[in-house]
């Protein structure tokens, strides 16, 4: 890939970015050294490792990777044979524990229903060797100290030069104490050569009889060790060679264990740094937003929504661009400081960042084609020492990218034919992008030319763009506009900022009848592109409004529906039930009454009739329910007396006892139940000719109809029994389904007359009642009407 493109495009400072992430000392030299791939396959493998990565970052925290260090060195001297020093084993300790925490982070749950991923062969890859952790931690406790525990030869000579110093001290302090105290310049015992002394004025030196090991600078004090402990500091000297021999074997075995598994603590560094690398590229892509681009090998490129990776992410203004698809050259015109450099930095540093298998700051299904070498022709590099100019200094990189660019390259040049007369320079870019152009070369330029604006318009697979710029407040919009070729806005900006007005139509009047008209023409382009994005934006956002009301009125009835249902539902089981208690009630009295006959006591059959009566009201109003999605097609003139139904709602047969109203409402007798209903929750059951059998039908009899005399007399019975036995008759004419029926009371006093009628009252099926006729039984006679 060109380094000089990979400069000028910026590439290092992504780099730095990436270093950034990376949390160890070799994984920042493997983020430092990245450079973009040249294979398909390459890319591939690498994006794949990044989106790894971030998924694994988003559903876990991240893992640190601090801990390793470079640690070649001490492993090229292991695989010497030679031993290393407590701090390359310490380094060693901490690569492995780093190694452990690390295979445990990349361990799945049981629960992780996702597959295998790019990452899971490095975390294979790792072998914590816990044992020779151990080994090292027991034996080591700090880069100077060693444990007692690292042998038990160790432990043995420390725990003997602890009694002979111990020893040491007590005959020494003796001395200093009593012996010789009066000798001494200080009562302190102190250390000379590894040996212990005591410090003795100089007048008394050859009073106390030892070896002179020091003395002070000004020769006041000699530090003596005294005679009766030179055996003993003897032997403390020998015990601390031994220790250090000891200590050296230690550190020798340690260093065979890890010779062992050399290849193993490679592995786990080269691995080790690997992730880190890895993980930077994926925190790299948390922090930019970014995502994966899908490649191809056709030449396209496609970004939606790409942002400038170097730009701060709140002020940045995203740019949608394509190449490669129905042109391959894209000329680029508009104002300075309008954004076209950007675009034009944004293409290369996203396709080098792609091939280098980074995430792009891009919206998702951005695309990228794999280009085998990026050239970028941008800025000034005007060079001094060579002599060599701003035009000179282009042309030089440009005859460099004519030669080397081929039809798997990509070319940016940022204002193509500048620095040199206008005419000339118009002439000599065109020439140069055509030549590109012939040879399929996918090619970007920037440029204030008006030729290059109508060479794209002229020639095929050549494309105008612009970066969008506002002339009401002189600033740019950063938006790059394709298929739109941009103007200069000279006039309009100069007239904005003052210019007398003379001087600008005199400008005006230099410009040629061509070049007026081209600006014109493009002017008016402008007028109507704005026109249609706000039309445009307008429709999207009636759009969405519809869309979202569209969303709300469906859940809206979803939920209704779901209500309705289940209010239903809820009516459906309620009746049920209470039919089903009344039903058993019901049974319970008649079973009663078979049995007792009329021998018992009236008030409890009046007491169960008025409990069959009350379930029978509490069932009227919610069996009236229809069950949701059930229709019928029936009307009043298909039902008559006797026709054998059933109830849709309620799952009930029974037969018409009455015919249906104006609103198609009607009387059925379910067993002995009389209950009314709809038309429209009612199916008729047809009689099944061949078998002689009703298909659907309830399976009581009519028969009781007959034997059921249309007249009650109840003169001569107390108000008690006549009520229990007024109630008892009531029912049975209500199930027999007769209209009307006659109770004779007798006048009397008007007790039982007033008794009946109260009854009549509190008895729900009754619709009416009434005195009878003058000549009919008059007073002595009630009337009563079912409804």
């Amino acid at each position: 890939m060109n380094e000089g493109a990979i400069k000028t495009l910026e590439f290092p400072k992504i780099l730095e970015m990436l270093k950034e992430q990376a949390s160890s000392e070799l994984g920042q030299e493997r983020c430092l050294s990245l450079s973009p791939h040249l294979t398909p396959e390459e890319i591939t493998d690498a994006q794949t490792e990044t989106a790894d990565a971030l998924n694994r970052l988003l559903k876990n925290s991240s893992v640190s990777f601090y801990a390793t260090s470079d640690i070649y060195a001490s492993l090229q001297r292991l695989d010497k044979g030679s031993s290393i020093n407590t701090s390359d084993l310490l380094q060693i300790a901490r690569l492995l524990e780093n190694t452990a925490r690390v295979k445990s982070f990349g361990r799945r749950d049981s629960s992780d229903t996702a597959g295998e991923d790019a990452l899971d062969t490095y975390f294979f890859l790792l072998e914590p060797l816990n044992p020779l952790c151990t080994d090292i931690r027991r034996c080591i406790l700090s880069e100077e100290e060693i444990s007692d525990d690292a042998s038990s030869a160790l432990r043995s000579i420390r725990r003997h030069m602890k009694q002979t110093s111990d020893k040491i001290h007590t005959q020494l302090t003796q001395m200093v104490n009593q012996t010789y105290r009066n000798y001494l310049q200080d009562a302190v015992i102190t250390m000379r050569d590894g040996r212990y002394c005591i410090p003795v004025k100089s007048e008394y030196k050859n009073n106390v009889p030892g070896m002179i090991h020091d003395q002070s600078s000004s020769a006041s004090t000699f530090f003596i060790e005294p005679a009766a402990v030179v055996n003993l500091n003897n032997d403390l000297r020998e015990l601390e060679l031994q220790e250090a021999q000891e200590i050296e074997r230690i550190i020798a075995e340690l260093s065979a264990n890890c010779a062992e598994h050399l290849f193993e603590i490679r592995q786990n560094l080269e691995t080790i740094a690997e992730l880190d690398f890895i993980f930077a590229k994926g925190k790299l892509a948390l922090s930019m937003n970014a995502t994966r681009p899908l490649y191809n090998t056709e030449g396209r490129v496609l970004f939606r929504k790409a942002r400038h990776p170097l730009l701060p992410k709140d002020t940045v203004v995203p740019i949608d661009l394509s190449l490669g698809d129905t042109f391959d050259l894209l000329i680029i015109t508009g104002p300075n400081t309008g954004g076209k450099t950007v675009a034009l930095k944004t293409l290369g540093l996203l396709a080098l960042m792609g091939q280098a298998g980074l995430h792009i700051p891009a919206l998702d299904r951005s695309e990228l084609s794999v280009f085998s070498d990026i050239f970028a022709d941008i800025g000034d590099e005007q060079s001094i020492e060579q002599s060599l100019s701003t035009f000179s200094s282009h042309m030089k990189r440009i005859v460099t990218i004519l030669d080397q660019a081929d039809t798997d390259s990509l070319c940016l040049f940022d204002e193509l034919g500048a620095g040199t007369d206008p005419t000339e320079g118009a002439a000599l870019a065109i020439a140069i992008l055509n030549t590109l152009h012939k040879r399929h070369i996918r090619t970007v330029a920037t440029t204030h030319y008006s030729e290059l604006k109508i060479y794209a318009i002229r020639e095929p697979m050549v494309m105008n763009a612009s970066c969008e710029f506002d002339v009401e407040t002189l600033q740019p919009t950063y938006r790059l506009l394709i298929g739109v070729p941009g103007k200069s806005n000279a006039f309009a900006i100069s007239r904005k900022l003052g210019l007398n007005e003379s001087v600008i139509e005199d400008a005006a009047a230099r410009l040629n009848k061509k070049d007026e008209d081209f600006e014109d023409v493009l002017s008016q382009l402008d007028e109507n592109r704005l026109l249609l994005e706000q039309e445009k934006e307008t429709v999207a956002a009636y759009r969405a409004e519809a869309e979202e009301l569209k969303t709300s009125l469906e859940a809206k009835q979803s939920k209704w529906d779901r209500m309705r249902e289940r209010t239903l539902q809820e009516a459906k089981d309620e009746a049920r039930d209470i039919l089903q208690e009344a039903k058993k009630i019901a049974d319970e009295a008649i079973r009663y009454y078979q049995k007792h006959g009329g021998g018992e006591d009236i008030r409890e059959m009046e007491a169960l009739r008025k409990k069959l009566r009350e379930k029978l009201d509490e069932t009227r109003p919610v069996i009236k329910q229809k069950t949701p999605g059930q229709s019928s097609d029936l009307k009043p003139s298909d039902f008559h007396l006797g026709d054998d139904i059933r109830i849709l709602s309620m799952n009930l047969s029974g037969t018409v006892s009455s015919i249906p109203d104006a609103k198609g409402n009607l009387f059925v007798q379910c067993g002995i139940m009389r209950m009314q209903t709809n038309i429209n929750d009612v199916e008729l059951v047809k009689e099944d000719k061949e078998n002689g059998k009703k298909a659907r039908s309830y399976g009581g009899s009519l028969s009781k109809a007959a034997s059921i005399s249309s007249e009650l007399s109840l003169i001569g019975l107390t108000v008690d029994e006549a009520l229990a036995k007024l109630d008892k008759y009531l029912d049975d004419a209500y199930m027999s389904r007769l209209a009307k029926v006659r109770i004779v009371h007798g006048k009397g006093t008007g007790a039982l007359r007033s008794a009946v009628h109260s009854h009549l009252k509190k008895i729900s099926y009754v619709k009416s009642y009434q005195l009878a006729e003058y000549g009919e039984g008059d007073a002595g006679v009630t009337i009563v009407e079912f409804k």
